[in-house]
């Protein structure tokens, strides 16, 4: 079994982020969980130290957050091959990490379908939802965007790729757009797997991914 490293950026997350860490720990046997702290404010810390009977769950905090930071500073302190990049309030309903492994072979990235969660009720995967298709796609595209689609909500890398190719950290949001966009550039691929993983992504509200809510 492939041993994976959990990536979780974090900021006033208090709501979902124990059900989030939970998730994990239900699918994965022994993984290192990293909270990359962005100056909560909330009782997220407190939720995160609940998990403190389980030894690989550290908190990294950072300063002058920017996405592609919070994860460069978790892929460098991470010890695991796999690396599961997951949003704070994204809850795993799948997860299928020896298959992972096996597509992570080919490709350069893995990642799943997301059902989009408001308010407690699931919603019509409208806008950026209906990316989330039920079909597998090598090299994913966004018609809404005009552009290939990845998205770290939920997302499996391996780290050595992640080190060689690390995101922007100059960006104030879609870091794994662009992301992919390099990665394709350079000749590798990336694939949408809805068999392989899924997750309940939930409403926040700063969440910029829930503009337009159908």
């Amino acid at each position: 079994m492939s041993k994976l490293s959990v990536i979780i950026r974090c900021r006033d997350e208090e709501r979902w982020i124990g059900h989030a860490i939970q998730s994990v720990l239900d699918f994965v046997d022994d993984p290192e969980i990293l909270v990359i702290n962005n100056k909560s404010k909330d009782d997220s810390l407190l939720i995160v130290r609940q998990f403190a009977g389980f030894d690989t769950v550290r908190v990294l905090d950072i300063d002058d957050y920017s996405p592609g930071k919070a994860l460069n500073l978790g892929v460098q302190e991470a010890t695991s091959d796999l690396i599961l990049v997951l949003s704070a309030h994204c809850v795993l309903k799948k997860f299928d990490l020896p298959n992972i492994a096996k597509a992570l072979s080919t490709h350069k990235a893995v990642f799943g379908k997301q059902h989009p969660i408001y308010q407690g009720r699931k919603i019509t995967p409208r806008y950026l939802w209906a990316n989330f298709h039920d079909r597998e796609e090598e090299n994913a595209y966004s018609k809404l965007e005009d552009r290939l689609f990845l998205h770290n909500g939920m997302c499996v890398y391996r780290r050595d790729i992640l080190l060689e190719h690390p995101f922007d950290e100059q960006l104030a949001g879609k870091e794994d757009r662009y992301w992919a966009r390099d990665i394709v550039k350079a000749g590798y691929t990336y694939l949408y797997s809805p068999s392989l993983m899924e997750c309940d992504h939930h409403w926040t509200t700063d969440g910029n991914t829930w503009k337009g809510i159908g």
